[in-house]
C-alpha cells in the first residue's frame, strides 16, 4: 500500500473526503526507530472532534484518532467480482426484495417501509428472523429498504419509521449494506451514531446458474410444486401453525417453486427417511427458488439434522437450478448469515462469491 510522496508519508485526505472511499495508515504502538502501524481500507464515514470513522466493507466501523494518522489517500471503488455474473449493488437490493414480498409496504421517499405481520391476537410461529416475541415474520419482509434519499432529514425520517412499525406492533428494523460500489456505509456510520444496532449481518452472494444444474445429484427424489404445502412448512417452521402473512411472503414474488425431499408417515418433529412419500410426514429437506428475469434466487434450504452429509441439499439446489435455467434464469444468489460456517462453505463450493453484505439495524 502506497502512501509515500519522495520517500515521505503523506496524509492526502481530508474532511471534505467524507463519503469516499480511503485507505489511511495509524500509528498504533511501539517507541522511536519501533512504530507499529495500522492499515485501513473502507468508505470514510465520519470526521469529528479529532476522530476519522471508517467502515470497512463488513460494515465493521474504525475510529481512528487524528492524533495518530500518518498516512491517508482516496483510493478507487473496490474492483469488481470476477467470479459470477456482474450485478449493481441496486439491482440485487431490488432483486431479493422481490422474493421476500410484505404484506403491505409504503414509500418514503426512496425508502420503502415494508411489514408483514400476524393480526393482533393470533397465534402462529415465528419465522426466522422473526426478532423475539415479534409478529412479523422474516425481518426481510419487517425492514425499510432504502435505495434512495427519503426526502427529508435523517431524524425526521428516522421518526416516520419508528412511529410507522410502532402502530403496527413491530420493532423499527433498516437493511442497510456494505462492500460493494454504491452501498450504504455513511447509513450505516449514521444509524451507530444515533444508537441503531446491527443485530444480523447477512452475505450476499452471487455465481452462474448453469453449474449448479450440472452437479452430480440425484435429483429423482427432489418434488418441486408451486405453492408449499403443510409437510414444507412443517420441515420450515418445525413447530406451530403459520398464519397467513407468513403463507403470503413465502408464495409471493415473479415465479415461485418450493422444493422437496419427503420423508416418511409420523407426527411433526419426527425425522423421517428421504425418498418414501407419505401424507403427513416431515421432509427430509427443503428449498425455495425464485425465478425473477436473469435470476435466480436461492432460500430456505434445510436439512434434517438426521439426514445430512447425504447429499440433500446439493440435490434441492440442483433440482431448483434445472428449473430455474428451464425458465431462462443464467444468474443465481442466495443470502447467509456470517455466523453459518457451514452454509458458507458449502455455497462456496458450489461457486457462489460475497458481492456484498447487509445488516439489519434495530432502533434503539
Amino acid at each position: 500500500m502506497e502512501f509515500t510522496a519522495g520517500g515521505r508519508l503523506e496524509v492526502r485526505i481530508t474532511p471534505f473526503d467524507v463519503g469516499k472511499r480511503v485507505s489511511v495508515r495509524q500509528l498504533t504502538g511501539g517507541g522511536a526507530g519501533a512504530e507499529k502501524f495500522t492499515d485501513t481500507v473502507g468508505v470514510l464515514t465520519s470526521w469529528d472532534d479529532g476522530v476519522l470513522v471508517v467502515t470497512r466493507r463488513t460494515g465493521e466501523s474504525v475510529r481512528i484518532p487524528e492524533s495518530a494518522l500518518v498516512a491517508g489517500k482516496v483510493v478507487p471503488a473496490a474492483p469488481a467480482r470476477r467470479r459470477g455474473p456482474a450485478a449493481s449493488f441496486e439491482e440485487l437490493a431490488t432483486v431479493c426484495a422481490r422474493a421476500w414480498q410484505p404484506v403491505e409496504s409504503e414509500p418514503l421517499g426512496g425508502w420503502l417501509l415494508r411489514a408483514a405481520a400476524r393480526a393482533p391476537g393470533s397465534g402462529g410461529a415465528q419465522g426466522p428472523g422473526s426478532g423475539g416475541e415479534s409478529p412479523g415474520f422474516t425481518r426481510r419482509a419487517n425492514s425499510v429498504l432504502p435505495l434512495g434519499d427519503p426526502g427529508m432529514e435523517l431524524d425526521q425520517a428516522l421518526e416516520r419509521v419508528h412511529r410507522w412499525y410502532e402502530e403496527r406492533g413491530l420493532p423499527a428494523y433498516i437493511q442497510a449494506a456494505t462492500g460493494a460500489e454504491g452501498t450504504q456505509e455513511q447509513l450505516c456510520a449514521e444509524l451507530e451514531r444515533r444508537g441503531w444496532r446491527s443485530e444480523v449481518t447477512a452475505e450476499l452472494r452471487i455465481g452462474a446458474l448453469a453449474p449448479l444444474g450440472d452437479m452430480d445429484a440425484d435429483v429423482s427424489r427432489v418434488r418441486l410444486d408451486r405453492t408449499c404445502d403443510e409437510a414444507w412448512l412443517r420441515r420450515y417452521q418445525r413447530s406451530g401453525a403459520p398464519g397467513p402473512h407468513v403463507l403470503h411472503v413465502l408464495n409471493s414474488g415473479p415465479s415461485v417453486w418450493f422444493a422437496t425431499v419427503p420423508g416418511v408417515p409420523g407426527a411433526p418433529g419426527v425425522p423421517g427417511v428421504p425418498g418414501v412419500p407419505g401424507e403427513g410426514d416431515v421432509p427430509a429437506a427443503i428449498g425455495r427458488c425464485v425465478v425473477d428475469g436473469r435470476w435466480a434466487g436461492f432460500m430456505a434450504v434445510e436439512v434434517d439434522p438426521a439426514h445430512r452429509r447425504q447429499g440433500l441439499a446439493t440435490a434441492v439446489m440442483t433440482a431448483l437450478a434445472r428449473r430455474a435455467l428451464e425458465e431462462g434464469a443464467s444468474a443465481a444468489w442466495l443470502q447467509v448469515e456470517t455466523d453459518n460456517d457451514g452454509a458458507r462453505a458449502l455455497y462456496e463450493g458450489m461457486g457462489f462469491a460475497v458481492h456484498h453484505r447487509y445488516h439489519h439495524f434495530r432502533s434503539p
